[in-house]
């Protein structure tokens, strides 16, 4: 008697297919309660400024009425926006340049360091993580007093750092220099850290100079992080708003005044919240542009040979 003996069934193979179109709605899944987020408090008020930027809506709600362009046409004719607007790129300029620089030269005498690193890591980022309210009384009150300031007491002077429109936006400079290379200096610290000590041994070996060793080894090796800070810190100073508003004001004579003061003034105390949506627009087209830039600036010279 012959027994025939039936291998069990098996299951269908998993395809590719399937199990990409599986991980797909897992994806889906786990990434939905941030694309709700995502879409209502940024794309949703995104969008509702963009139309408002084409009406003539007010801070009440009414008078919301169609305008098209002329807001816009508005803004570039009006001499205020522009002078806010040259303000802004100035405060740009001004701050970038030593945040940067400052923040890799402070990384590396801290990176060169060999007693109490935690105490020099700790000076130079502490002040990042105060407020801006803070950070603004204190040089206020205790920097920049005319009559009992450190800064006039130390000079033998008596400027009005807040009050002359000649020296009001370097003042602020100064501060938000202060505030904020703790951050900049954390990058450039930690992008240090991660460069092979082997590469500095064997230019050690070949005679190279510590000035060889940062301009053929270090600089190269922190291109990328340079690249990155510049383009956070252009998006940062070109978002100012906090320190010049509670120092100045926006004075003195409008000479402080960055366009996300003058869009706020004009629609919450103008009422004219669909002027003040195009100005932001004209802000933000501007930072978009300035990033699309830079970045490609930076590919490019990563995809050029060395």
């Amino acid at each position: 008697m012959t027994t025939t003996v039936t291998a069990p069934a098996t299951a269908a193979p998993v395809t590719a297919a399937r199990a990409g179109r599986s991980w797909t709605q897992h994806g889906l899944l786990f990434v939905a309660p941030f694309l709700v987020v995502y879409v209502a408090f940024l794309v949703w008020p995104l969008l509702l400024g963009l139309r408002m930027s084409l009406t003539s809506v007010n801070i009440a709600g009414s008078n919301d009425r169609f305008v098209g362009f002329a807001n816009y046409a508005q803004a570039f004719g009006d001499p205020r926006m522009w002078n806010s607007l040259w303000n802004t790129v100035r405060f740009t300029v001004l701050s970038t340049i030593p945040l940067v620089v400052l923040g890799l030269a402070l990384a590396l005498l801290v990176h060169n360091l060999r007693f109490m690193r935690w105490l020099w890591r700790l000076s130079f980022f502490a002040p990042f993580l105060l407020p801006s309210a803070v950070v603004s009384l204190l040089w206020m009150y205790m920097i920049y007093q005319p009559s009992f300031g450190l800064l006039n007491n130390a000079l033998g002077t008596d400027v009005l750092w807040l009050g002359d429109p000649g020296v009001a936006m370097w003042s602020i400079v100064l501060t938000t220099v202060w505030w904020t290379v703790g951050f900049n200096f954390l990058l450039y610290l930690a992008a240090l850290q991660s460069i092979p000590e082997h590469l500095y041994e064997a230019a050690s070996i070949d005679g190279a100079s510590a000035w060889d060793k940062l301009r053929s080894i270090t600089l190269p090796m922190l291109r990328r992080t340079t690249g990155l800070i510049v383009v956070l810190q252009l998006l940062a100073s070109l978002k100012v708003f906090d320190q010049i508003y509670l120092m100045t004001g926006g004075g003195p004579d409008d000479s402080t005044r960055p366009i996300i003061e003058y869009a706020y003034d004009t629609g919450f105390t103008g009422y004219r919240i669909g002027y003040a949506s195009a100005v932001s627009y004209i802000l933000f087209v501007l930072i978009v542009v300035i990033s699309l830039v830079q970045l490609r600036l930076f590919r490019k010279r990563e995809e050029s040979p060395r």
